[in-house]
């Protein structure tokens, strides 16, 4: 039992069903997750009556649907992309004069659409991985090219940069209609099914070679896995459990925290920390609807953006240690533990053969297609040797907690 779960186990979901009838599921989630230790049911029917008045005590000029695909509130304290944290400071940043409708658990869109959606206005805001979502805006590939990032501090620090504005935001604004808001940061690697739970745990890259493994609707992550030998496999998110339990795939390329907030964890053996490219949690606002508030209301939006994308940091970090268990040595009572699934750190010389077979420093003529589309897109820069270097202005081994927020509007 984890995160809310463990909050509400003294409540009936018979009494959260009533709640949530009462009050709207939105303000039952956020009163919640906001709740610390093991929460009664007078206790959280208080609270929940307490964020009610709050939210609908001023009448709103903006309500916002916010389809967060798979997410919610148990799950985003697993992998922590920071959904309610934005709804509920944006509401108080603005006085109720932004309603944010949470709409998790794909009831109105799903990894795979929830972009579409936004762009068609059905929804406002999303949540879903920028791979998952480059199907609808392929301009998120620019994210993906083999070891860009050295890691999830470079991650952090990119996003953080004025300089991700001129480079991914603005391109992706221009070109898809939508406001990258803020994301959380992983690195992907390759998380293999129960055949490998009687193997030795994974230390050398050709341990890999042949398998074959899922891949999500990113274009570049597919140029990698092929560079990589490791047979990409297009599977939709929903569908990933189902190929590993029945071993129709031999693993899926994802980052830790997605195993386990999505269930994934009961047949995931190991997980392979290749950390080959970008696993980016990333939530979207439609463009024009941002364009539509005024002054005020915009600046509220990123005000509440920064404080997510500091959040979410810290938080991340944390919960792939004591909630995943994605570390060395690893802790108990953790999602990984509980399922025997084994972190695999490769050791640095596998990672620099990696990259060596597939980044675009060494192999770049497999990515000149798309490099080249990506250009152009963004104005004619490149794209690659500029985000590159910005990745590469912390150290490589610097601890991604200790990278310095910053609001990246902002020269």
């Amino acid at each position: 039992m984890t995160g809310l779960d463990e909050k509400l186990r003294n409540i009936s979901r018979r009494d959260l069903f009533k709640l949530s009838g009462r009050f709207g599921l939105s303000s039952t989630l956020l009163a919640a997750s906001s709740m610390a230790g093991v929460v009664t049911l007078p206790s959280l029917a208080k609270a929940v009556e307490s964020t009610y008045e709050k939210r609908f005590g001023n009448e709103p000029k903006y309500t916002l649907k916010y389809g967060a695909a798979g997410f919610n509130a148990q799950n985003t304290l697993i992998e922590r992309v920071g959904c309610l944290e934005f709804a509920r400071d944006l509401e108080e940043r603005t006085n109720g004069l932004v309603r944010v409708e949470f709409i998790g658990d794909n009831q109105i869109c799903g990894q795979l659409n929830c972009v579409e959606k936004t762009q068609l206005g059905i929804v406002d805001i999303y949540t879903a991985s920028t791979q998952n979502s480059a199907g609808g805006a392929p301009y998120l590939n620019v994210l993906d090219y083999a070891y860009m990032f050295p890691g999830r501090a470079s991650q952090y620090h990119f996003f953080y940069s004025p300089e991700s504005q001129r480079i991914l935001r603005d391109p992706l604004e221009k070109r898809h209609g939508l406001k990258f808001l803020f994301t959380h940061c992983e690195l992907r690697g390759i998380q293999l099914g129960l055949k490998y739970s009687d193997k030795p745990t994974i230390t050398k890259l050709e341990e890999l070679f042949g398998t074959k493994n899922r891949v999500t609707g990113t274009q570049l992550g597919r140029i990698a896995m092929q560079l990589l030998n490791l047979n990409p496999v297009p599977i939709a998110w929903e569908e990933t459990l189902d190929g590993l339990k029945q071993g129709l795939i031999d693993g899926a390329e994802t980052w830790a925290s997605a195993v386990a907030y999505a269930n994934m964890a009961p047949v995931v053996s190991q997980s392979v920390d290749l950390k080959f490219f970008c696993g980016t949690e990333h939530t979207s606002m439609n463009a024009k609807v941002f364009d539509s508030f005024e002054p005020e209301v915009q600046d509220a939006v990123m005000e509440s953006s920064y404080f997510t994308q500091a959040a979410i940091q810290g938080a991340n970090e944390a919960a792939l240690v004591k909630t995943v268990g994605f570390s060395d040595p690893q802790l108990p009572n953790t999602v990984f533990a509980d399922n025997n699934v084994r972190p695999a750190f490769l050791a640095d010389d596998q990672i620099k053969m990696a990259e060596e077979m597939c980044s675009p420093e060494y192999n770049p003529e497999p990515w000149e297609q798309w490099r080249e589309r990506l250009n152009n897109w963004a104005g004619g820069i490149d794209t690659y040797t500029e985000i590159s270097a910005i990745a590469r202005q912390v150290p490589a081994d610097m601890k991604p907690e200790n990278v310095e927020p910053r609001r990246w509007w902002k020269s």
